[in-house]
């Protein structure tokens, strides 16, 4: 395995055409369906740990179990390679997505049933593509923006107020899910400033920094750590719906970009939602089932999104590991 660095630069304009690399894509629906299975599980032990404890739990799960297969794979400990210039987008990541987005979720979980939560959960791209067009200048398309104001609706709908006796929604567990999703959109885009680094290093650090803090607070303000036959299901459920979920995310950062990779991924609330009705057998009315076909309609037009266009772009560096193949054993000066 070689570890290179490879600096482009380019002057006046080339065509790109985006695609979607069948490696990156598959990353991108892997960490959908991890992520969408962890809610309706976790929403389980919503009554017997409190908001920040449980979000602090499952991140100590995915940091613990990340960054011991990091180590087993590297032999021991290596410097992850992360430029001066890139820490802190990984720390802001880190309190938008680590922090604040898991405790929102948890404190919506338990005003909602973990079905209507799954759905709305499908703002995250939403806003992570608004975010990535807006802020960090990606590309924009007709179709997604069609398929995200069809999101936005099927959200509305699931909020609104005939709906919560029948699927369980209140506002202010809609409202937070909503903060919960905005919170990992400012993650996604901040996330895609280091994807070119270690993934099992920027998932494992995240996970280990989200637990000390959540947990810490939790301790500070007097609540103690459940059992062991708690403890272990909590952490199961963190390390494969927010461990490898996250590193599978920052794999397909690379390929996809924060737009595209937010479409892909608006896979889990669907998975969550089936979960939490199939699985735990929770209620769901009309609303429920329109919201959800108005949102199915606008992922699909997420990924069957094609386009190419012409950009003109500045001096680009990246670093990144790969194994070569009989083709490019070669050195490197």
């Amino acid at each position: 395995m070689e570890h290179i660095t490879i600096s482009e630069s380019a002057q006046g304009h080339h065509i790109l055409k985006i695609f979607n690399a069948p490696t990156a894509v598959l990353a991108a629906l892997g960490a959908a369906a991890l992520f969408g299975a962890s809610t309706p599980f976790a929403k389980q032990f919503v009554g017997d740990l409190s908001a920040l404890l449980l979000a602090g739990l499952l991140y100590l799960g995915s940091g613990v179990g990340l960054t011991g297969l990091r180590i087993l794979r590297d032999r021991g400990w290596r410097n992850p390679g992360l430029a001066r210039s890139e820490w802190p987008w990984l720390l802001a990541a880190i309190v938008c997505g680590g922090v604040a987005g898991p405790t929102l979720l948890m404190l919506g979980l338990a005003r909602m049933s973990a079905a209507s939560a799954s759905l709305l959960l499908n703002l995250e791209g939403v806003l992570t593509a608004v975010l990535a067009w807006v802020v960090f200048k990606e590309n924009a398309d007709r179709r997604v923006m069609l398929g995200m104001l069809l999101i936005v609706l099927g959200g509305l709908v699931l909020s609104w107020p005939g709906a919560q006796s029948s699927v369980g929604t209140s506002w202010l567990g809609a409202a937070l899910i909503v903060g919960a999703c905005l919170c990992w959109a400012l993650d996604n885009n901040l996330t895609r400033h280091v994807s070119n680094s270690d993934a099992l290093f920027i998932a494992g650090t995240k996970g280990l920094v989200a637990a000390t803090v959540n947990i810490g607070l939790a301790v500070m303000m007097g609540q103690s750590l459940p059992p062991w036959s708690v403890v272990g299901p909590v952490l199961l459920i963190g390390f494969l719906g927010y461990g490898v979920s996250l590193a599978l995310f920052v794999v397909a950062l690379r390929g996809l970009g924060a737009a595209r990779t937010g479409a892909y991924f608006g896979a889990a609330p669907f998975m969550g939602a089936a979960i939490a009705i199939g699985v735990f057998h929770e209620s769901t009315s009309p609303l429920f089932w329109g919201a959800g076909l108005l949102m199915a309609l606008g992922i699909w037009l997420h990924l069957t999104e094609r386009h190419e266009h012409l950009h003109r772009h500045s001096t680009l560096q990246h670093s990144h590991r790969h194994f070569p193949d009989i083709h490019h054993r070669h050195d490197h000066p």
